[in-house]
C-alpha cells in the first residue's frame, strides 16, 4: 500500500509540473520571441526528467508513472521547438538580445 501511495504522489507531482509546459509553450508561441526565455532553465528541467526516467530504470521500478514522465518529456520537447522557432524569428527581426545567428532553412 505504501508503494502505491508513493507512485500516486510521484504522479501527482509530475502532473502538476507537467501541466505548466503546454501552457508555457503556447504562451511563448504566441509571444513569437525568445527574449526573456532561459534555455538554461529548459535544459535543467529536461535533464531532471531524464534523471527521473533513468532512476526508474536503475531501481527496476518500471510502472505506470513512467508514462507520466514520457508525457512530460514530450511537452518539454514542444517547448524546445517553440524556443528555437522564436530564436529564429528574433534573429530575422534583429531583436535585441539575440546575438547568436539562427539557422534559416530556405525552401526551394
Amino acid at each position: 500500500m505504501v508503494g502505491v501511495m508513493a507512485e500516486v504522489l510521484e504522479a501527482i507531482m509530475l502532473i502538476c509540473f507537467g501541466l505548466s509546459w503546454p501552457l508555457n509553450a503556447y504562451k511563448n508561441y504566441r509571444a513569437a520571441t525568445a527574449v526573456g526565455t532561459s534555455w538554461q532553465f529548459i535544459a535543467l528541467i529536461t535533464a531532471g526528467y531524464f534523471a527521473g526516467i533513468a532512476a526508474k530504470f536503475a531501481a527496476g521500478n518500471l510502472n505506470w508513472v513512467l508514462a507520466v514522465y514520457v508525457i512530460n518529456v514530450v511537452c518539454i520537447a514542444a517547448n524546445w521547438v517553440v524556443y528555437f522557432r522564436n530564436r529564429r524569428l528574433d534573429v530575422l527581426r534583429g531583436a535585441e538580445g539575440c546575438e547568436e545567428e539562427a539557422i534559416v532553412i530556405v525552401a526551394e
